[in-house]
């Protein structure tokens, strides 16, 4: 059995007025693997902005500041996050883009969107059979690549 050693134990860190933790579901469940980078820094920052509920208000523009990413990556990546079920949004209102950021439990695992890609590939086929012209072949040099792939 091997050793557990602290590298440096005179340093080990503590916890003092405010908290933060990543589940390690993240890694372990393979949510890190269908993240890109955008995802993890805005994950990473609305857990470490988060208070003890998981809910954070910080403005979009001051988040995309201190994450140098511009607005269209910003929504990309929170989107991408409601879409895994990781964070939730609630808009101040109708009319603005800034609201209540919640971090939520991570539960299962992340959604296989190679095989919801699939599943969306294969339907548009489906349907493109029906509209031929009655021969089987697709209707346009496009669907015959998606024929061809499936």
């Amino acid at each position: 059995m091997r050793k557990y050693c602290i590298p440096q134990p005179q340093c080990v860190r503590r916890i003092e007025k405010s908290f933060a933790w990543i589940d390690h579901r993240l890694l372990r469940n393979g949510y890190l693997a269908v993240m890109p980078h955008p995802d993890q820094i805005l994950y990473l920052f609305l857990v470490l902005a988060a208070d003890r509920h998981g809910v954070s208000f910080y403005r979009k523009e001051k988040i995309c500041d201190l994450l140098e990413l511009n607005f269209h990556q910003f929504e990309v990546a929170r989107d991408r996050l409601i879409d895994l079920k990781l964070i939730a949004f609630e808009p101040y209102n109708a009319l603005t883009p800034n609201g209540y950021y919640q971090v939520l439990p991570v539960d299962g695992r992340p959604p296989d969107f190679a095989q919801e890609t699939l599943r969306r590939i294969s339907a548009a086929a489906d349907a493109t059979r029906d509209r031929s012209d009655g021969k089987g072949q697709p209707d346009s040099e496009i669907d015959a690549v998606t024929e061809a792939r499936l």
